[in-house]
């Protein structure tokens, strides 16, 4: 009895061996002259890219139903409602551009051009992220890529961003992205494939798909589809199917591809598949089937948008740290952000994000802001940070109606690697600050300066077992909430005089991704939030701030294509105020710092989000 190819296929394949079989080609549309043919969302129309013949709107068969005269290469698709997005290569102007087509009227919109680069492009590929934010990934020779916003929705930008430069194999000619896995996958012709996040504030690494060491094969194009990839080998002609498992990529089958000496361009839709032959120029059908199991993607988490952000800081690397918000006791609006360098020292910004102050004292870590201070005579406000080049305790007054800062005192501590620090006032006034070393030591001291000089005094100790650093105070229930990076967060008497006992309020699991870092309160009269800074999956938790700490759900700090601002991630420090501060803030106000800065591509700073934002996106009572 005979058993049918497919049959053969699927039973191999399944049990987890690599098969090896020719794939049945057909002509399809032999007149055409086309560089690559991209898949339309309804899989009975393609775009095509010509040299000759421009960007052309195809039926089935091939046949011309709508041209954008041209000369181009290179092609992706996105849909976009009732049109699609076509992103091609313009060979005569050297650019890469964005056009939208609306397949019912036939009819191409108005082209969207990147700027010319300074290195030849040598393929695209667009990327949709879950905030409908579309983008264009460049790959160049010498292994120059770049990442471009140009759109939103169904619609184009009129002037393209540039968002970040990917490090890419020296020898990449294509790209696919899989917008629900959020991964760009990149060839490396002698090489093999790999796999990169593609999401612009994720880390830059990548991942091998697959890799081999033998002159014999090569890597071309590729095409993702849910779960795995199909990829071309263009000295064997042959095609790789690969599933994703986790991180790993498992090479499942190969099919030979009969007839074809250099295959060069691939698209597939469904188990539609289209193949060109660059020695003959002509492409070929086929019906491929195979299937990968889809990977099951991570949740997606409701985004919000910074509104302003702050001047970038004075130091490259991992220096921006953690902001304090200081209140104008009489004009909100005047208000002022503080941010750490933690390779320079503090700096003071406007509620527009602008530089107004820079107190070079030194590696300062975390900051924290209370009012009324007696300094001798003077009534201050208080701002203390955390200073790693002493582990000690730095101070600075805080005029309470011009803002500006002056330092003024420090306080030494015996910890041998000071960390974190918060401040608790309770009713009373007096000003305590808890300072935490990376061994999990806890040290409270009682600010004072009766002589104008600025005097801490040691009044309570407490330890947790790991690296602590974000911790934050409620005044009003005398209560201190404080962060163990790897474990969770903890909550505690904020009193000298009571015991240290930790009640946990939520550990590092699904929703809490380690290290757990910033910490912050919002207390309005309605209700009061712990909002922590979930670093390990670049996102935020709210939790309630009381037992027993229902919480809200997590977030992330999106771009804000209009405002030309990019999003938050790798995240330290952060800090929140429900205080109207005006105009936009008018609900408060939170402050992120933000450790990947891009669009452009500049030094760590600061992103400044109406808590209104929040509030609409966990549904917030």
């Amino acid at each position: 009895m005979r058993i049918s190819k497919l049959y053969l296929l699927i039973a191999l394949v399944t049990s987890g061996h690599a098969f090896a079989a020719d794939l049945a080609l057909t002509p399809w549309a032999p007149s055409l002259k086309a560089e690559a043919v991209a898949f339309l969302p309804n899989a009975t129309e393609r775009v095509a890219a010509s040299t000759r013949d421009g960007l052309q709107l195809l039926d089935s068969k091939g046949a011309e139903l709508a041209r954008f005269n041209g000369n181009f290469s290179s092609l992706d698709t996105r849909a976009a409602g009732t049109q699609v997005l076509v992103a091609s290569l313009d060979n005569d102007r050297q650019q890469a551009l964005l056009i939208s087509l609306d397949s019912a009227s036939k009819n191409w919109g108005k082209p969207l051009y990147l700027p010319t680069r300074d290195y030849p492009v040598n393929g695209l590929c667009l990327y949709r992220d879950a905030a409908a934010n579309l983008f264009v990934f460049l790959v160049g020779e010498e292994g120059k890529g770049e990442q471009w916003l140009v759109g939103n929705g169904s619609t184009l930008l009129t002037e393209a961003q540039r968002v970040r430069g990917v490090p890419l194999p020296p020898s990449a000619q294509f790209c696919q992205v899989d917008d629900a896995t959020q991964q760009l996958v990149v060839n490396e012709e002698n090489v093999g494939w790999w796999a990169y996040p593609a999401h612009p504030e994720a880390d830059v690494k990548r991942t091998p798909v697959a890799l081999f060491d033998t002159p014999k094969r090569e890597a071309g194009a590729m095409a993702l589809v849910p779960g795995g990839m199909v990829a071309l080998d263009p000295k064997t002609a042959r095609l790789h199917l690969f599933q994703q498992t986790g991180e790993r990529w498992l090479e499942q089958s190969s099919l030979g591809l009969p007839g074809l000496k250099e295959p060069e361009q691939l698209a597939i839709t469904g188990r539609q598949l289209l193949v060109r032959d660059d020695d003959s120029g002509k492409l070929y059908q086929a019906r491929l089937d195979w299937q990968a199991t889809p990977v099951a993607a991570a949740p997606v988490l409701p985004e919000v948008a910074a509104l302003r952000q702050s001047d970038p800081v004075g130091r490259q690397g991992d220096a921006a740290d953690d902001p304090a918000i200081w209140i104008h006791p009489e004009t909100p609006a005047k208000s002022r952000v503080l941010g750490t360098n933690k390779k320079q020292g503090l700096l003071a910004y406007d509620l527009d994000g602008k530089l107004l102050q820079e107190l070079a004292v030194g590696r300062l870590n975390n900051v924290d802001v209370r009012p009324r201070f007696k300094l001798g005579q003077q009534t201050v406000d208080m701002a203390v940070a955390s200073n790693r080049d002493h582990n000690s305790l730095s101070l600075f007054s805080i005029d309470r109606q011009s803002g500006e800062l002056r330092e003024v005192g420090e306080v030494p501590t015996p910890l041998k690697e000071i960390y974190g620090i918060c401040l608790f006032q309770p009713a009373s006034g007096e000003i305590y600050a808890i300072a935490n070393g990376k061994d999990g030591t806890f040290l409270q001291y009682r600010l004072s300066a009766p002589d104008g000089r600025v005097h801490g005094e040691l009044v309570r100790q407490f330890k947790v077992d790991s690296q602590p650093e974000g911790c934050v105070a409620d005044d009003q229930r005398q209560r201190l909430f404080i962060g163990e990076e790897d474990v969770g967060v903890w909550t505690v008497d904020a009193r000298a005089d009571q015991p240290a006992t930790l009640t946990s309020v939520i550990k590092v699991g699904p929703q809490l991704h380690a290290d757990v870092e910033g910490l912050a309160l919002y207390q309005s009269d309605k209700h009061d939030y712990l909002v922590i800074s979930s670093q390990g999956n670049d996102s935020y938790l709210v939790v309630d701030a009381e037992p027993p700490f229902a919480v809200h759900g997590g977030f992330r700090v999106g771009l804000n294509a209009a405002a030309g601002i990019d999003g938050a991630s790798e995240t330290d420090g952060l800090e929140v105020t429900a205080i109207n501060l005006g105009g936009p803030w008018s609900q408060g106000m939170l402050v992120v710092q933000d450790g990947r800065k891009r669009m452009p591509e500049q030094t760590q700073n600061f992103k400044f989000v109406p808590w209104a934002e929040v509030t609409r996106a966990l549904k917030l009572p």
